[in-house]
């Protein structure tokens, strides 16, 4: 028997409404009965859907890992649950359950400018044209991504630092590496090339969004800024 007051969804707040509450306050906000009534959509005449869940919940003492258990018939007798919406139920917390078995994935860890200049080969061997590339890093120096952002003549391109750290933004990256290759062989950073380290190093201190090094890649060697001490 359902000893919850019944309130139908149209009546909550729209806050409390829980697909408004999930826009409004994020998933972690809502309940599981109110997680599982998103999936079940609607109740009945006499009972809402978050009532609905919580009296399934409640069937089996408020356990997640046994309404995964539960069958589609075992769910339609719940009065108001049919087959459409046990399938529903049951997808979803099959989908949890792989998930929890998954592993996230394990990125690289940059650990210095040999490894960046071995990484960046495939990308920039033989390139007969200046390509400016990003290496994007979480806190612990993971690699969350590499961004080419800019590709010009045979020697010069333009790296626009709006770009730059829009993509170290919308990567939630906490720092980065630039590298871009000298086609001419010269492993010498230009005066641009100084010029454009120090602008994103000043703008990156702003962001909290630091520029760890600058590479310059050539078939034969490379310069890294940081390994020179003019960072």
């Amino acid at each position: 028997m359902n000893t919850y007051p019944s309130i139908r969804i149209f009546e909550l707040a729209e806050e409390d409404r829980p697909r408004e509450k999930l826009l409004l306050k994020g998933k972690a906000a809502l309940s599981d009965a109110e997680l599982i009534a998103i999936l079940i959509g609607t109740g009945t005449a006499a009972c809402s859907a978050v009532d609905l869940s919580r009296m399934l919940l409640a069937s089996v003492g408020n356990n997640l890992a046994a309404v995964a258990r539960m069958s589609v018939s075992d769910l339609c007798k719940f009065k108001g649950i049919g087959e459409a919406k046990a399938i529903s139920i049951i997808s979803a917390l099959e989908l949890g359950r792989r998930r929890k078995e998954q592993e996230p994935p394990k990125l690289l860890k940059i650990t210095g400018s040999r490894q960046v200049y071995e990484l960046m080969r495939p990308d920039l061997y033989d390139e007969s044209v200046e390509q400016v590339y990003l290496l994007l890093l979480n806190r612990t120096n993971g690699l969350i991504k590499k961004e080419r952002v800019s590709q010009g003549g045979i020697s010069a391109s333009v790296v626009d630092p709006k770009v730059v750290f829009r993509f170290a933004l919308e990567q939630g990256a906490h720092s980065l590496i630039l590298i871009h290759n000298h086609p001419s062989g010269n492993l010498q950073p230009s005066e641009s090339d100084k010029r454009l380290t120090q602008r994103l190093q000043k703008i990156g201190k702003e962001l909290e969004i630091l520029l760890l090094d600058h590479l310059i890649y050539t078939d034969q060697g490379y310069f890294s800024f940081a390994d020179e001490g003019i960072m």
